[in-house]
C-alpha cells in the first residue's frame, strides 16, 4: 500500500495507474481491430463508370482508379483535392 508520507511511494502508485492505463488503451485497440469487419471494397461513384461499356476492366475519372471484379466494382479512396475528369477506360477486356 502506498505511503502518504513518502513522495516517492506515490509517484510509484500514479507511474502504476499510467501503466495500466496505457495496457487498458492498447487492449482495446486490439479487441477493435479484430472485431471490426474485414476489407471494405468501395464502389464506383454515380457517373464515373463507363456507361454500358462492359469491355472495359479498368477505367478512372482522375481521382479513384476502378476494377471490374467477380463481386461487382471496386474503386480506390479519390485524393483529399482532387477535381475528377470524364471516366476513361485503362484496360479492356481481351488485352
Amino acid at each position: 500500500m502506498a505511503d502518504p508520507t513518502n513522495p516517492d511511494s506515490k509517484t510509484a502508485s500514479r507511474d502504476g495507474l499510467v501503466v495500466a492505463a496505457l495496457a487498458g488503451l492498447v487492449a482495446a485497440t486490439v479487441l477493435i481491430g479484430a472485431l471490426v469487419p474485414g476489407r471494405t471494397v468501395h464502389g464506383p461513384a454515380p457517373g464515373t463508370e463507363p456507361a454500358g461499356d462492359m469491355a472495359c476492366l479498368e477505367w478512372s475519372d482522375g481521382c479513384r482508379v476502378c476494377q471490374r471484379l467477380p463481386e461487382g466494382p471496386a474503386c480506390s479512396l479519390p485524393g483529399i483535392a482532387c477535381t475528377p475528369e470524364a471516366p476513361r477506360c485503362l484496360r479492356r477486356a481481351g488485352g
